[in-house]
């Protein structure tokens, strides 16, 4: 059952959420969206818009430290907004070096105190396989959160990204049993065993593009490998943390095992990442902020760093493909989620004999794009997460027709409120280009022309960046060569966003250090400890 529930997220995950795709939307459950509509039409879509009321209710805005959930030291509290409208849902704790500090002194009492390092591994396991089935419980409460803080539509939330959290929790308990040190041969009369410990207190800052995923990604094997955990929010989403925060605690997670921060990152992460107490890092956002997190954790006690950083990933569309596949391929690499991915298609390369029908059915794509209130079934594409990515991403587009790439369609803002943003293509975009060489973070797809596999490979791999690529070809030759010759962490041949709980996912160069999911990620949260016992005239060494 597990392994066929992996497919299915997979499958959702790697196909575009279009509203051609009926089973991607179902019937709205209880926690969808209920009240009176505003209809308001958007000049992308064909469809009226309708601003959605969700029916979910926000019950936890404080801090989570040592079991409880407490206000801020300080009683400060911050706003977190509705990107659809740019109006408050909420008023949420706002936690400073004060709270990272109550948080990081529950955590280490509870690593060298408490029940759960001691805990045994089988234990730990049941606590997380709970926590899973408490997960679907929620999904639809969960998913309108995310959804309403957020931005992403509520079918995506629902159908894909509350199953794969559940998913990754489930994965990560079956780890927790089977993680065990070796016997090793020495020369001479000795008895060698390694020992792999938890690495202790572990300070975890997530993103705010996949919350409840990225939460999923850092606090699974740091529970797994017997850690625990302070981890600070992003301050555009902190919603959903919360929540399933309450959701461990009801599973049997014992008081300062997983202690949930919410702040901004020059006061509360800032002080996570230089917090002497604190073990080891794991942080997934932008690459200029990453440099920040990794000096800060150098110049207080070398704690090890994990880093999950930006990236400008090439989608390479050879001569041979499929058009139409290609194109609807290259579109979801680029436009999911709003565009709001680390590891988005965002250079579409194509080969000469086949870009002008490519760029015209591109075009065609992004024109059919339905954008809209993400609680509204059939939408595809939701507001961007706030208005200060709002505005980078006008500027990224004002800086591509400045440079003189063609603008095929879109190029907008919709409407007066709220943060959305039309599918935007560009055409005949150069290297050079600001909008081919920059993280935009947004739905806008850059297309570039190319001619042979040697001149792709360097074109693809001259970037700051090397999180994913893409690779889309009917030639096994061209694949494998391709494949191997690029500089990413991930590469997907004739698919694009698939993941498994299994997979492993993370960087080359500037995006980023360590990798995150599968067997891989395990290694970020245990110490290896060499245990050398001398021998008395054994019977064999």
């Amino acid at each position: 059952m597990a392994s066929m529930a992996a497919r299915r997220v997979s499958s959702l995950l790697s196909r575009s959420f279009s509203a051609s795709s009926p089973s991607l939307f179902r019937s709205q459950g209880r926690n969808g969206y209920s009240g009176s509509r505003i209809v308001r039409r958007f000049g992308t879509s064909s469809a009226a818009e309708e601003i959605i009321s969700p029916s979910v209710q926000v019950s936890y805005t404080q801090l989570l430290i040592d079991g409880n959930f407490v206000d801020s030291a300080s009683g400060k509290t911050f706003e977190t907004l509705d990107p659809r409208t740019g109006e408050v849902i909420a008023h949420v704790a706002e936690g400073d070096a004060e709270d990272i500090n109550r948080a990081v002194k529950a955590a280490r009492k509870a690593f060298d105190e408490g029940p759960w390092p001691k805990m045994t591994a089988y234990e730990r396991s049941r606590i997380m396989l709970r926590f899973a089935d408490l997960v679907e419980k929620h999904s639809e409460e969960l998913a309108s959160l995310e959804s309403w803080d957020n931005g992403k539509p509520y079918q995506q939330s629902l159908t894909a990204e509350i199953p794969m959290l559940a998913r990754l929790f489930r994965y990560y308990a079956g780890w927790a049993d089977k993680i065990h040190g070796m016997t090793v041969p020495a020369d001479g009369n000795y008895h060698v065993q390694t020992l792999h410990e938890p690495i202790g207190v572990a300070g975890q800052i997530i993103p705010w593009n996949f919350p409840l995923l990225m939460f999923a990604w850092k606090v699974g094997p740091a529970l797994a490998c017997g850690n625990t955990i302070v981890l600070k929010t992003a301050e555009q989403t902190p919603l959903t943390a919360f929540y399933v925060g309450k959701l461990f605690l009801e599973a049997g997670l014992p008081p300062g095992v997983l202690n949930i921060v919410s702040g901004f990152g020059p006061t509360a992460g800032a002080s996570l990442a230089s917090h002497m107490d604190v073990d080891k890092l794991a942080f997934t956002g932008s690459t200029d902020t990453g440099k920040v997190i990794l000096g800060l954790a150098a110049n207080s006690n070398l704690k090890p760093v994990t880093l999950e950083l930006g990236g400008k990933s090439p989608l390479i569309v050879f001569e041979d493909a499929d058009v139409d596949k290609a194109v609807e391929l290259a579109h979801f690499a680029l436009f999911f989620n709003q565009g709001q991915c680390c590891c988005a298609g965002s250079r579409t390369y194509v080969h000469e004999k086949v870009y002008d029908e490519f760029v015209e059915k591109s075009k065609a794509r992004a024109l059919k794009r339905v954008v809209g209130d993400p609680f509204k079934k059939g939408i595809e594409q939701g507001p961007q997460i706030d208005s200060k990515q709002f505005q980078k991403i006008l500027k990224y587009i004002r800086s591509g027709v400045e440079s003189n790439a063609t603008l095929e369609c879109g190029g907008d803002k919709i409407g007066d409120k709220g943060y959305f943003i039309q599918p935007t293509v560009f055409s005949n975009v150069k290297d050079d280009m600001l909008i081919a060489q920059d993280e935009i973070f947004g739905p806008v797809q850059s297309i570039l022309k190319f001619r042979d596999v040697d001149e792709v490979i360097r074109r693809a791999n001259d970037t700051r960046y090397g999180l994913a690529a893409g690779v889309f070809t009917k030639n096994l030759d061209t694949a494998n060569r391709v494949s191997r010759a690029l500089k990413a962490g991930t590469v997907w041949v004739n698919c694009f966003d698939v993941f498994d709980a299994a997979i492993p996912f993370g960087g080359y160069k500037m995006s980023g250090t360590g990798r995150e999911k599968g067997i891989y990620s395990l290694n970020n949260y245990l110490q290896v400890k060499a245990v050398v016992t001398a021998l008395d005239n054994p019977a064999w060494i």
